[in-house]
């Protein structure tokens, strides 16, 4: 339940973005801009939430989501809309879900990830080594002249 929540929360937030980018400065259809936000929202959840985001930290997962976005954003605008490039519009939107991205990541790793009090699970490991002194650190059949008389 945690996660088709979170899912929707980053449905609704990413067409409300692309639409007011999209849709409204650059004259999209709402049919595509939904479209846009399913897929993007779909593989951005998996790809950077579920599979990045415990592996590394907010912002390596963040930077991966504004790269998926700004991919998927300019492919699937291309190919549906037909007209001028949508280099710009793609850049400016994959900003804009990136910066909901930032926080968005925060929830997760809060609220839906396994370790919930923990902020990030980054793998951040303390390796400790073992140190200690020899009791005999030199056996006694092999003590020199020296060592005997004292």
């Amino acid at each position: 339940m945690k996660h088709l929540r979170a899912l929707a929360l980053k449905f609704l937030a990413s067409l409300v973005v692309l639409y007011v980018i999209l849709g409204l400065m650059y004259n999209m259809s709402f049919t595509n801009v939904f479209l846009i936000s399913l897929v993007l929202g779909l593989a951005s959840y998996v790809i950077g939430d579920l599979f990045l985001l415990p592996k590394t930290n907010n912002t390596i997962a963040t930077l991966a989501d504004f790269g998926l976005a700004f991919m998927i954003i300019w492919i699937l605008g291309e190919s549906l809309t037909y007209g001028e490039s949508l280099l710009l519009a793609s850049l400016i939107s994959a900003a804009g879900i990136a910066v909901f991205e930032y926080f968005f990541h925060k929830y997760i790793s809060g609220n839906v990830l396994e370790e919930g009090g923990r902020e990030y699970r980054n793998g951040n490991y303390q390796y400790q080594t073992e140190a200690s002194e020899e009791l005999y650190p030199v056996r006694p059949d092999v003590r020199s002249e020296e060592d005997n008389e004292k």
